[in-house]
């Protein structure tokens, strides 16, 4: 015979009500808490979702909408989120839209034809403002993650590039570092605006004017960092890179050693992300740290709030500071000012 709501609530000598309430997300004692979690592992208890959703006029569902799911970066925004969920005795099912030539928006119809309740928006494009638009204006909770086309009514959580970029370029400040250049992210990501927006604000916070000549793009891609780091070694006149991102810092290294050039030696190199491989290669990658499950777990938090209650409020823009992370890639210069 399956185990009740009964027999929970008798194991962990609590009420009925209690396991009910517990069971639909709501907070209970610490202790009886634990309790309940030792007493329902034990039962190998597993709540009639069926008979839930009918009581609660929900599906007890949410969605969440990848750009791209086969994306390493999104693996711990994803668990964030599910963890999160669990914990409230959601389940969630992911979707993609990128690999399908979709748009996020299209994703709207799951809440209008009462699939999910509440949707998770995660990608790194840029969004339009119109598609943003359409998610704030409709009656059901929505939060996204990464840009929100400035539309600020809308939920949504993301990392403080631009903050993450200025310690970077503190850091180099400090160890002496006054010509400093910069790989950029691709035009489409907002991370990468953002990013290429904070080094030339926190260049002028040193007075420094950024040397346009010593700013260019790539696609976030090894071989984008390595053709980008070619090209400012015939600009040359500087002594340090902050990178877009990791993979474009490893490009530009690999360039800077096929031209005889030693990191970090003749030029520091900085990078974004913390990706697994940046404490690996020589030299290590100092970087900065992206709080991806946190960002995701936040995510949850929020979108949870707006769904079990209407009056809900939070902040509608979060931004989550990221970390920076000091290796070897750097390299203290004399200077003069």
């Amino acid at each position: 015979m399956m185990p009740t709501i009964k027999d929970v609530a008798r194991l962990a000598n609590t009420s009925k009500s209690t396991v009910s309430r517990f069971l639909n997300g709501k907070p209970v004692k610490k202790d009886t808490e634990l309790a309940l979690r030792k007493a329902i592992e034990e039962l190998n208890y597993h709540p009639n979702m069926n008979a839930r959703r009918l009581v609660l006029n929900r599906t007890q569902v949410v969605g969440i909408v990848v750009e791209d799911i086969s994306n390493n970066f999104f693996t711990p925004i994803l668990k964030g989120i599910r963890d999160e969920f669990d914990r409230k005795g959601y389940e969630c099912v992911f979707y993609t839209w990128n690999l399908n030539r979709r748009r996020e928006v299209d994703f709207m119809k799951l809440l209008y034809e009462e699939q999910v309740d509440g949707l998770i928006f995660v990608s790194f494009t840029r969004r339009s403002r119109e598609d943003v638009r359409l998610m704030c204006d409709a009656p059901f909770p929505v939060v996204l993650i990464g840009d929100h086309a400035g539309v600020n009514e809308i939920y949504s959580i993301d990392v403080d590039n631009a903050n993450g970029v200025h310690e970077v370029v503190n850091y180099l400040y400090r160890i002496g570092h006054r010509k400093i250049a910069h790989i950029a992210g691709p035009e489409h990501a907002g991370a990468g605006l953002e990013r290429e927006h904070g080094f030339r604000e926190a260049m002028l916070n040193h007075g420094i004017s950024a040397d346009l000549a010593l700013i260019v793009q790539s696609d976030w891609t090894h071989q984008g960092g390595y053709n980008a780091m070619k090209a400012l070694l015939e600009v040359g006149g500087f002594t340090a890179v902050v990178a877009s991102n990791d993979e474009s810092a490893i490009g530009a290294i690999g360039a800077a050693h096929e031209h005889g050039y030693s990191i970090p030696r003749d030029f520091s190199i900085v990078g974004f992300d913390d990706i697994g491989i940046s404490q690996w290669i020589y030299p290590p990658l100092t970087t900065v740290r992206q709080p991806f499950q946190e960002t995701g777990r936040r995510a949850a938090e929020v979108l949870y709030r707006a769904m079990v209650d209407e009056e809900a409020t939070a902040a509608p823009r979060i931004l989550l500071k990221p970390e920076l992370v000091i290796r070897n890639s750097c390299l203290h210069v004399q200077t003069d000012g």
